[in-house]
């Protein structure tokens, strides 16, 4: 019965022909419109690449990754630009105002003010942090060009953690099934951790 499901799963180069640009497609949408799981999304598909013969399936989740993730915070950028340029503003800078809590936009306006690109970097990195220094940059009127060389090595760092996460996942368990799950467990607890750390600090607070 199992050998007969084996037989019926894709082989792997199927798995990498239909994989890596579904990974690139899903990363850049997600980067764009900020509700698909991303780092879940790079974690899987870590792990299932962990366990592939290929040499260079992990490489090429880290390739397709980073470009995507960049794709998306460029157009994402650009689009927020006519929105800051225009009179009437535009949906997208809307929508970026609308995710980025005040509190949260003040705080990445005075990190953008003390320590310049380098922020971006560290918002790939903090979990939601990636709205606000975005929203930052364009209130500040930060160049499309200035704005890109500093979320190259931002996009760099984010796939390789996300990356490293599934590699933990997939060395932990023998199944790819099993380090998936893993891997999306790691991601919720690295994405959700800081958050309820401060909702725990505000009620204690109060």
């Amino acid at each position: 019965m199992i050998q007969e499901v084996l037989r019926q799963l894709p082989t792997e180069s199927t798995q990498q022909a239909v994989g890596y640009p579904t990974l690139f497609t899903l990363v850049a949408l997600g980067s764009l419109v900020p509700v698909v799981p991303t780092g879940a999304l790079v974690s899987s598909a870590a792990v299932v690449a962990f366990h592939q013969t290929s040499p260079f399936a992990l490489l090429y989740v880290f390739a397709a990754a980073s470009a995507a993730a960049f794709l998306g915070d460029i157009c994402l950028y650009w689009l927020g630009q006519r929105g800051v340029r225009s009179k009437n503003g535009s949906k997208w800078l809307e929508a970026i105002t609308r995710r980025a809590a005040p509190e949260r936009l003040e705080q990445a306006r005075q990190k953008l003010d003390e320590h310049g690109g380098a922020v971006l970097v560290l918002s790939r990195l903090v979990p939601a942090g990636r709205i606000p220094v975005m929203l930052a940059c364009l209130l500040g009127r930060m160049p499309l060009r200035q704005f890109a060389r500093g979320d190259v090595p931002a996009c760099l760092a984010w796939a390789a953690t996300y990356q490293l996460i599934g590699i933990l996942g997939g060395s932990l368990f023998r199944e790819p099934w099993q380090g998936v799950l893993a891997a999306v467990v790691l991601t919720v607890l690295v994405s959700g951790a800081p958050a309820v750390w401060r909702r725990l600090r505000t009620r204690w607070a109060h």
